[in-house]
């Protein structure tokens, strides 16, 4: 089975609730529930598109200018990503029967599904730091019939009880790989994760393989945006630095990018480990 089979095997219904949250004219995201409107409900889960599933004020706006009635200083906190954009990263993740991995990030549990239909039963282990989440996942999860073993806990710390892992994949991007990451995967395994735009202002996709000297290497082969891990927000000053020290080394192409991530670090470079352009 290809990843696009995988997709089509599991339906993403039963992993979308019945309220979800859409941007209405002003911008701001409003609730949509499915009794109200099952048909356009429907549409949105079909569709090629991230779906958003919780949202909370935005903590940078002041308490008054916040109305989740109305939508208004709202920001998502929780969504399901587009299929074609997992698609991209599960098939740069290589799956095949029999392998472990780990994902960070369950969300709705979509994406694990998918894992379990390449990897096989009791294969997949996923870690989501929100409870109501993570008990959500696991009901539909198991409405579908997949095996897969959800753990609510720190996603950057992995989740050592179930290791070591042939895989392992992040549905949260990061601006610095957790090296327990790493030390959680097997030499010859692979991670992928979506980088923060303080790597590259297009928000790279990271392919990395594990070696056996416990160090990590790969290089960017996409854009695939996502919300960051909740530990490693990133703030705007940080962003428009990294944009210009892009822009200063005459704007290279975000697959020219890669990193290496080791016990005592991680740096980024261009072309070449030995191009580092900053740790």
């Amino acid at each position: 089975m290809n990843v696009r089979e995988a997709f089509a095997s599991v339906p993403r219904e039963p992993f979308i609730p019945d309220e979800i949250f859409v941007r209405d004219a002003s911008g701001g995201l409003v609730p949509l529930h499915r009794r109200d409107d099952p048909e356009e409900w429907r549409r949105r889960v079909a569709a090629d598109a991230p779906v958003v599933t919780r949202v909370a004020p935005d903590p940078a706006l002041p308490a008054e200018l916040c109305d989740p009635a109305m939508g208004r200083g709202m920001e998502s906190t929780s969504s399901s990503s587009a299929p074609s954009v997992m698609i991209r990263m599960i098939e740069a993740l290589a799956v095949r029967p029999g392998v472990r991995v780990l994902e960070i990030g369950t969300g709705t549990g979509y994406n694990a599904a998918v894992l379990a239909a390449l990897a096989g039963p009791d294969n997949v282990v996923s870690v989501e730091s929100d409870p109501v989440a993570a008990s959500r996942a696991r009901s539909a999860l198991a409405a579908v019939g997949a095996s897969v073993t959800v753990v609510v806990g720190d996603g950057e710390l992995g989740c050592l009880g179930e290791a070591p892992y042939d895989r392992l994949i992040a549905t949260a991007s990061a601006h610095t790989i957790p090296y327990a990451w790493v030390e959680q995967t097997r030499p010859g395994g692979i991670i992928v994760v979506p980088l923060a735009p303080t790597v590259h202002p297009d928000w790279p996709l990271a392919v990395l393989h594990v070696h056996d000297d416990g160090t990590a290497q790969g290089r960017c082969v996409t854009s695939s945006p996502f919300m960051p891990l909740h530990s490693q927000q990133t703030a705007a000053q940080d962003i428009r630095q990294a944009e210009q020290r892009w822009e200063r080394a005459g704007r290279p192409a975000l697959t020219r990018y890669g990193l290496t991530v080791t016990p005592g670090g991680q740096s980024v470079w261009v072309d070449s480990p030995d191009s580092p352009i900053h740790s």
